[in-house]
């Protein structure tokens, strides 16, 4: 089944003819780049949008596996925060931004020849709160791991398959969302995040979070990464602080994705 999936993504790659893949580095968009490659050569071209709601080294990581891959690596400016649609951190944020990303990858795929603008959406997040879908329906971005059914889980377990480094990579979604909805999204407070986030991967964390509230900040922590983080919670402390925090909190559940939205009341809570 797993396979078919594969060969269904690969069939759909290949009818395009050439693609321009909207690509962060994290497990999907990787995935989708590794098969872009097998499926079309030089006719594939990886495409990042640099804001400032991405870590420096997640930044670094994509540059790293795209030279890898041998795939050429198109990087662009994003100016989502320029606007104040999306600056104000309404529940559909992440519609503006992705608005800005496939605008910026339309104008580069044109400008290259290339037949379509291609993103790593998985079939989980159909049923997911995700309005980033509705900027890449009204942009026609084909979405080839999602129309082959490949689920989270399988994209992971294919890419280890293939031996990608980011098979077991834990889900970076942009900085932003650790700030609430309806507090605003600004570069001085997308930086302070940037550098607090880095500074808990150097101390050995992997799945976690560090999130704005004012002059706390609040981490959540996979439980089974509690015990580093008390063994190293002065370190924490301090470069945190270091980063603008006044106070330093931690939540006292496991880190979980989609917090955010369920705090909203955006899905249903998880049992």
């Amino acid at each position: 089944m797993l396979q078919a999936k594969r060969e269904a993504a690969l069939q759909r790659l290949r009818g395009l003819g050439s693609a321009l893949v909207a690509y962060s580095g994290g497990v999907d968009s990787a995935l989708l780049l590794a098969l872009a490659r097998e499926a079309l050569g030089a006719r594939a071209v990886a495409f990042t949008a640099v804001s400032p709601a991405v870590a420096p080294d997640e930044l670094e990581g994509a540059r790293s596996l795209a030279q890898e891959l041998g795939v050429e690596h198109v990087e662009r400016a994003s100016g989502e925060l320029e606007d104040p649609h999306y600056a104000q951190n309404p529940v559909d944020r992440c519609y503006f931004c992705k608005t800005e990303l496939y605008r910026l990858a339309e104008d580069e795929a044109r400008a290259r020849g290339l037949a379509a603008v291609v993103a790593g959406t998985n079939a989980d997040e159909l049923l997911d709160y995700r309005p980033g879908l509705r900027a890449a329906h009204e942009h026609q971005v084909v979405q080839p791991l999602a129309e082959a059914g490949l689920s989270k889980a399988e994209i992971r377990q294919l890419s280890r398959e293939m031996g990608l480094p980011t098979w077991d990579k834990p889900q970076q979604p942009c900085l932003s969302s650790r700030i609430p909805y309806g507090t605003e999204v600004t570069a001085e407070r997308l930086a302070q995040l940037a550098r607090s986030e880095m500074a808990l991967r150097a101390l050995g964390l992997r799945e976690f979070r560090v999130r704005y509230h004012g002059d706390v900040a609040r981490i959540e922590v996979a439980e089974g990464e509690l015990d580093q983080l008390l063994r190293v919670r002065d370190q924490i402390a301090r470069v945190l602080k270091e980063s603008g925090f006044k106070f330093v909190s931690l939540d006292l559940e496991p880190f979980r994705s989609g917090r955010l939205n369920e705090a909203a009341g955006l899905v249903p809570l998880r049992r």
